[in-house]
């Protein structure tokens, strides 16, 4: 139901309060390292959007420690990059490249400002950027192609493509909760940009925690990263 989403924001918080500062410090590395990745000259919103999957996946890993009762660490946000890397990083060339037929369609519809305004304004998404009508249409996507696709991958050792469709399926399946998450999460990008920015370093570990729980209820509970393997008698 629609109301899912509110429970899944509210399992988002709770992991966010077990461990604010940390979770505050992993923000802070989060999205300087978005900056410095944005830099790179010509491609840097490119390697933005391939790099991000796998700083998510981190957070994600860092969520599911907190639920097995393990300490949430500042080094989880890189967890990503020890398990299936070139798969999450796939994943992000998904992303981008939804989102560069997402921003040839707004040229059609509304002009060359408004791509400007969707390559810009992807980065409001994640927490950083500039709010225009075009990142609404940004954040459905990612809410809905490629919301599960980082924990398929680093939790259920999914390859990408079938993660995005399952993502899609799933959020097919749930589209009134998915929908109101959509429109909370881009009201919740405006507040948190309110105080200087700072909800920000509030915002990513809470949605962080947010895609955790709607994982958790969509899919079930989930196994732990694949065990080691038994040892043989000898």
């Amino acid at each position: 139901s629609p109301a899912e989403s509110l429970v899944w924001l509210k399992g988002g918080w709770s992991l966010f309060v077990r461990s604010p500062g940390v979770w505050i410090a992993i923000s802070v590395i989060f999205i300087v390292m978005l900056f410095v990745l944005g830099l790179v000259p010509l491609l840097g919103w490119a390697v933005v959007l391939i790099g991000f999957p796998i700083m998510v996946s981190g957070m994600v890993l860092g969520c599911h420690a907190q639920t097995e009762g393990r300490p949430l660490r500042v080094d989880h946000l890189f967890a990503g990059l020890k398990v299936h890397a070139g798969n999450l990083a796939l994943v992000g060339v998904f992303y981008l490249l939804g989102g560069l037929i997402a921003g040839f369609v707004s040229v059609v519809i509304g002009g060359g400002a408004a791509l400007t305004g969707y390559i810009l304004g992807a980065l409001a998404g994640l927490g950083l950027g500039l709010v225009s009508g075009v990142v609404l249409g940004s954040v459905v996507f990612s809410v809905t192609a490629l919301w599960f696709a980082a924990p398929l991958v680093v939790l259920r050792d999914t390859p990408p493509l079938d993660a995005m469709k399952m993502s899609l399926s799933a959020c097919f399946n749930n589209f009134g909760a998915f929908l109101v998450l959509g429109v909370l999460i881009y009201v919740l990008i405006w507040v948190a940009m309110l105080p200087a920015g700072l909800g920000v370093l509030v915002l990513v570990p809470v949605l962080a925690g947010t895609l955790y729980a709607s994982f958790q209820d969509v899919f079930g509970d989930v196994p732990a990263l694949p065990p080691a393997a038994p040892e043989t008698a000898e």
